[in-house]
């Protein structure tokens, strides 16, 4: 059971999450650096919906990584699983593990799945003031479509 995810307008929670490389990654820094951040919640790393859309934001990248906007996939799998991942499909942008406490920041946005110990398919878009101004939340067999985000992060400017 998953609680509402959070919507447009409300205040981003902040986190501190290990990257797939041991590296510690700040929402507040991030924000603080200028960009806007999109935040990408999935259920499993080798999963194959999971790695068709994070293969996407591979091959578009400069769409989710630019000087106005950095991406932050997250799930609950350990550490080393992101980094075995990410070395396999060759993403080269922060894989985030809300391995523990289990699902923390996942259930803070409202996309964790407590019954089956997973993050859904949330994905939310910070501006600069760490304010939702988009989201879009799937259910975990569902694709996320990615055409709002692109006009969202364009309507940020």
């Amino acid at each position: 059971m998953t609680t509402a995810p959070l919507p447009v307008g409300a205040t981003a929670p902040g986190f501190t999450l290990t990257d797939q490389n041991g590296g510690p990654v700040d929402l507040a820094t991030v924000i603080g650096s200028g960009t806007n951040v999109l935040l990408v919640f999935y259920p499993f790393a080798f999963s194959g919906i999971c790695t068709g859309e994070l293969g996407g934001i591979r091959d578009d990248l400069e769409d989710y990584e630019s000087d106005t906007v950095r991406t932050l996939a997250i799930s609950c799998d350990p550490m080393f699983t992101l980094r075995a991942w990410a070395d396999r499909e060759g993403y080269f942008f922060p894989l985030l593990s809300d391995f523990w406490p289990h699902g923390q920041v996942a259930s803070a946005y409202g996309v964790f799945e407590e019954s089956r110990g997973m993050a859904i398919r949330g994905s939310f878009l910070i501006d600069r003031s760490g304010v939702i101004a988009w989201t879009q939340v799937n259910p975990p067999g569902a694709a996320r479509d990615f055409a709002g985000y692109r006009e969202a992060l364009a309507a940020l400017g």
